[in-house]
This record gives structure tokens, C-alpha cells and sequence, in this order.
């Protein structure tokens, strides 16, 4: 029930785990609102939440590193639904690169939608949440915004770069009844390695350890509308970020060859 009616606005909800909470959250009695590039995976993601829970979930097409889309889609979405309850900020890709290897332009694709469209999607929805003194932001950051590994240096700089943002706006938001979570899961069985990984080494590396998005979707649903902080899976690789916190360097020099995984 306390999730029931409420909209939850999900960003790169046409696949992979932005699809699995639009699931879980229809399954709770929520209204996911599916965000994306492509509407036509949109509309065909819409229609099977719709078969498999009974409930509708409406669809718009916005590319999060368009600013100006992001403020004329939720915008529309307020007129229309009357309230966002939720907003998960899913959006992203990554690449995994040597450092002397990085495309520039790559590195500012990466930026302008992990990071600015994360904190304008934020922004678009925040002055709405803080006039009804309630809502829900929650951030999908990574294990590599805690722990950075070799080739993944800019992917991780935006996950670093996420974590700071949300810790930062938990504490301003909390003001106003607004809860904020960050989300940190570990790898996870989706296409973003079709991206991150073309040779596919990196997936047959941890393949035995990847979470499955069902099981993080089922998380993140479970932390809406509570005052979570974090979300961090799997619970092996929170103790680890945790430790490598402590001990830096230990971890680094014990760790190394898993590091290189990549």
C-alpha cells in the first residue's frame, strides 16, 4: 500500500534493470512512467508491464542530455499525472578504456548523461517535490563511484561524481520531506557491456559474480518512499568499498590483479 497510486518516473526505463523496477514498481500498485530515447521501445516495454501487472504505464521519449527536453517532459508529465512521487535517475552508459586510449568526445557523452542529465532531471522535478513536501530521488550510482578500477577511470569519475551529487542533495532535500537514495550495485546482466566491453572480456571475467536485474529492481522498489540512504549490492563488494575506504592501499596491493579484470 505504500506505493499504491504513486507515479514513479523512471529515466532509461526501456531495458535492463530501468525496465525490471518499472516491473517491480507496477507489481507494488505504482504507475511506472517509462522514460527513454526510443519510443518504440518505450511503447513496447509499456505494453508488456501492462500484460503481465494490469497496470498502465505511460511512456515519453527524452534524451537526458538534452536539457531543454528534460525541462518540457516533466513539465508535461506534472500537467498530466498531477504528481511525481518518485524519480529514478537510471540513465547511463559506460566504456571501458586504458586512460591513453579515452575518445574526448566519448568522455563528454558520458558526462552530459551520467552526470548533468542525472542533476538537471533532478532539478526539473525538485521545486514540484519541495512545494508538496514530499518525494522520492533515487540515483543509480555504481561500486565504481567507490572503488575505481583500471580502465574505467572516466566511467568511474561519473559514478564518483553521482555519489557526491546525492549525499549532497540528501542533505538539503531531508529539509523538505524529500528522501534521497543512491544506488550502487556491482556489475549486472544487462546490455550495457554491449557498450562498456565490446571484446566481452570483462563479462566472461566476473560473469559468476553479476547481479541480475530482477534483483536489483526488487531493492530499489523496496527502498521507495523510505528514508534509505544507500543501496548497495552485492554485500561482498559493500565490504569491500567499505574497507578500501579504511585501507587504501591494502586493498589496492591485495586486490590488484582482480582490479584488472577489465
Amino acid at each position: 500500500m505504500r506505493l499504491k497510486g504513486r507515479h514513479v518516473v523512471i529515466t532509461g526505463a526501456s531495458g535492463g534493470i530501468g525496465e525490471q523496477i518499472a516491473y517491480e514498481a507496477a507489481r507494488q500498485g505504482a504507475v511506472p512512467v517509462l522514460l527513454a530515447r526510443s519510443e518504440e521501445r518505450l511503447k513496447e516495454a509499456s505494453a508488456r508491464i501492462e500484460a503481465q501487472t494490469g497496470i498502465r504505464a505511460p511512456y515519453a521519449s527524452l534524451d537526458v542530455s538534452d536539457r531543454g527536453m528534460i525541462e518540457a517532459v516533466v513539465s508535461q508529465l506534472i500537467a498530466d499525472l498531477g504528481a511525481i512521487d518518485v524519480l529514478v535517475n537510471n540513465a547511463g552508459f559506460g566504456v571501458f578504456r586504458y586512460v591513453e586510449d579515452i575518445d574526448l568526445d566519448e568522455m563528454e557523452r558520458m558526462f552530459a548523461v551520467n552526470v548533468f542529465g542525472l542533476i538537471a532531471c533532478t532539478k526539473a522535478v525538485y521545486s514540484h517535490m519541495k512545494e508538496r513536501g514530499s518525494g522520492h530521488i533515487i540515483n543509480i550510482a555504481s561500486q565504481a563511484g567507490k572503488i575505481a578500477t583500471p580502465k574505467s577511470s572516466v566511467y568511474s569519475a561519473t559514478k564518483h561524481a553521482v555519489v557526491g551529487f546525492t549525499d549532497s542533495l540528501r542533505l538539503e532535500a531531508g529539509r523538505f520531506g524529500i528522501f534521497v537514495t543512491a544506488v550502487n550495485p556491482g556489475p549486472v546482466e544487462t546490455n550495457f557491456f554491449s557498450t562498456a566491453d565490446e571484446s566481452g572480456e570483462y563479462v566472461r571475467n566476473v560473469s559468476r559474480w553479476m547481479l541480475r536485474p530482477e534483483a536489483v529492481a526488487k531493492r530499489v522498489v523496496a527502498a521507495m518512499m523510505t528514508p534509505t540512504r544507500e543501496v548497495n549490492m552485492p554485500r561482498w563488494m559493500d565490504l569491500g568499498s567499505r574497507l578500501y575506504r579504511l585501507a587504501p592501499g591494502l586493498v589496492e596491493k591485495v586486490a590488484k590483479r582482480a582490479f584488472f579484470q577489465k
